[in-house]
């Protein structure tokens, strides 16, 4: 008998047929002996319709009416699966974030979890009734707010569930059959891993891997909470990410390469013409950073000696590149450089694995793939398990499936199959 929390995507729960069948999965672990907490998304695209809806009503909705709005997605979810599961004989109780005991600071729409008090929930398990939780929301003590994670805010409920109850696993339910070497719609015969370690997870999941959230993954690091990675569609067995030891008899060797992951969602500015003194660089991201800006990845070119004037290039999320050129253009005089050169049509290729670290040879393979592929690098950053490079959007897909193939990561089996999901 095990203590199991599931947590179930959009795509799993998106009509009642896919609940039902949810419902069906959850019954059957219950029956089997264990007690189970589930954790639910808003259904299909609730929350993008949710969004799409307030701003017909008003192009600047307040963000306390927006988490209040966004919150009903998930509240639909749980109740509609509760009467579900008791449909089929088994006893189970749904509860919004703050009754589950989910606390947050109060920062609207992209609040962080700073402790969990599952007392309800404890007590619905020791009732013998499965508990059904509201992902994605919680609640800030000091206002008595309703709060929201922002997206992915569902898996981090679930891993924070599964650390504050001690469950011996969290199980991620999604859309595909488990974490793959390369976006299996963009590498169709992507080959699924069996086991993947929090450190790779992170590095994929930062690099544009969609499949976990990078918050729930460092969660789960930090609390030592194995996920698993699986389809709510199938019953295959999917990706464990863990840094527990391999059970005796598994293959322990560690490959040299994880995945191949990537970004369409990064910009990149170019300061032009910044003297080349002490100082400048670090005014530079002050004032990126005084915007609430995070930034990925920095080249600076060399500085031209008759000049003294240098380039410095930067990666930021898209969604921050306006912020980015307006608090740089304003500082334009203090800083003294010459113009900014914004491009929102880059991709960013990740190659992880932590068996890199002792494999020479991995750099030149990758920058040898490209080449032969045609395809230009405008920017290289690393990590101990990660080289990173910035390229044409439009040649993104194409690089992933070269350095795919040039590490011998490409399945001999069935293609990867992707079963639900719009893609919103």
């Amino acid at each position: 008998m095990a203590l199991i929390v599931q947590k179930y995507g959009g795509s799993s729960v998106a009509d009642a047929t896919s609940i039902k069948r949810v419902a069906k999965r959850v019954a059957e672990a219950k029956r089997a002996g264990h007690d189970v907490v589930v954790v639910v998304s808003a259904m299909g695209d609730t929350t993008d319709e949710l969004i799409d809806l307030a701003q017909q009503v008003t192009p600047l909705p307040p963000q306390r009416e927006m988490d209040i709005l966004l919150t009903a997605g998930e509240r639909i979810s749980m109740s509609l699966l509760a009467m579900a599961i008791h449909n089929l004989g088994v006893e189970a109780k749904s509860f919004t974030g703050q009754q589950a005991g989910v606390i947050t600071d109060e920062a609207y729409g992209k609040a962080r979890i700073i402790d969990v008090t599952p007392s309800r929930i404890r007590q619905t398990l020791a009732q013998g009734s499965v508990a059904i939780v509201a992902g994605f929301q919680g609640v800030n003590p000091t206002t008595n707010d309703v709060t929201t994670l922002g997206r992915g805010g569902s898996d981090t409920t679930a891993v924070a569930l599964a650390a504050s109850l001690m469950a011996d696993v969290c199980e991620i339910y999604t859309d595909v059959d488990g974490v793959f070497t390369a976006d299996p719609r963009i590498v169709p015969n992507a080959r699924k891993l069996d086991r993947v370690s929090y450190d790779e997870m992170l590095e994929l999941a930062a690099s544009g891997a969609k499949v976990l959230v990078l918050r729930c993954v460092e969660y789960a690091r930090r609390y030592g909470v194995p996920i698993h990675v699986r389809s709510s569609f199938t019953t295959h067995t999917g990706t464990l990410v863990t840094d527990q030891p391999a059970a005796e008899g598994e293959i322990v060797e560690q490959p040299i390469i994880a995945g191949v992951a990537h970004d369409r969602s990064e910009a990149k500015i170019t300061v032009v013409g910044v003297p080349d003194v002490p100082g400048k660089a670090a005014r530079i991201f002050q004032v990126v950073a005084g915007a609430g800006v995070n930034i990925d990845m920095i080249v600076q070119n060399v500085s031209v000696a008759a000049t003294g004037l240098t380039d410095i290039s930067f990666t930021l999320p898209a969604t921050d590149g306006a912020a980015g050129t307006a608090a740089l253009t304003e500082h334009q005089p203090d800083i003294g450089f010459a113009s900014l050169q914004y491009d929102d049509t880059i991709g960013k290729l990740s190659l992880i694995g932590a068996g890199m670290k002792s494999h020479p040879g991995v750099s030149a393979k990758l920058f040898a793939a490209l080449a032969d592929a045609g395809i230009n690098i405008e920017m290289i950053s690393t990590s101990e398990i990660r080289i990173s490079v910035v390229t044409r959007a439009d040649s993104l897909d194409e690089a992933v499936r070269a350095v795919h193939t040039a590490f011998e990561l490409d399945s001999t089996e069935d293609e990867a199959v992707v079963y639900g999901g719009t893609g919103r």
